[in-house]
This record gives structure tokens, sequence and C-alpha cells, in this order.
């Protein structure tokens, strides 16, 4: 694996190998921002299920879908 080197005094770039320690810490945070990812989506998800819960809760006590919502948020 590549990576992009550039040299500020020189106005250089070039590419060279990446080192077996550069290329794990780059696996690493690629794995931590997908979990972080993850994470997000399922803690959207949780929120969402309990948000139409609570409609169909408020719904079967007799109120309207719009009153529902307007309680709900």
């Amino acid at each position: 694996m590549k990576k992009i080197v550039f040299d500020a005094t020189t106005g250089e770039s070039y590419e060279v190998d990446m080192t077996e320690e550069e290329i794990q810490r780059k696996e690493a945070r690629r794995l931590q921002l997908e979990s972080a990812a993850a994470a997000k989506a399922l803690a959207e998800q949780q929120v969402n299920e309990a948000k139409e819960s609570a409609l169909a809760k408020l719904m079967a006590i007799g109120l309207t879908e719009e009153e529902a919502k307007a309680i709900a948020g």
C-alpha cells in the first residue's frame, strides 16, 4: 500500500510504501469508523421505533394521528 508524502521545503510530492504499522493503524481506524457508523445507525433506528411505538399507543387511546404526532414530536 502506498502513501503520498509532500516535502514542504521543496514543494515536491512522491509516493512511498506504507510501513506495516501504518497499514495496521489505517485498518484499525477504518474499523473504528465503521463501528461508529453502525452504532449511529442503530441508535437512529431505535429512536424511530420508539417514536412509532409512542404514536401507536397514543392513537390506541383515542387520539387522532395529528394529535398523537403533535404530542410525540
